[in-house]
């Protein structure tokens, strides 16, 4: 998605998301591709995974009912299209 969009999408002024675009970035979290005049931005997803499980780790305290709603949450949102490749993680 363009910066611009992003922007406009959450209500940031666009030189405030410029800024936080350049540092989830250099995190590795982003990655930018230039098309024309515009710079689209996308999610690097293996890092953005490693990035959640490592914050929720132990989050639960041996309790799992108390991250079960935000693991629900972090739960793929898409059901895979038949005959797709399936995931060996996952079956």
């Amino acid at each position: 998605m363009p910066a611009g969009d992003i922007a406009r999408h959450l209500a940031v002024p666009h030189n405030t998301m410029s800024t936080h675009l350049a540092i989830l970035s250099r995190a590795g979290l982003i990655e930018a591709e230039r098309q024309s005049r515009s710079i689209i931005y996308r999610a690097k997803l293996d890092a953005v995974r490693k990035l959640a499980g490592y914050l929720v780790k132990d989050c639960c305290g041996g309790r799992p009912e108390i991250c079960a709603p935000l693991i629900a949450d972090l739960s793929p949102c898409c059901i895979p299209q038949i005959g797709a490749t399936k995931d060996p993680a996952h079956g």
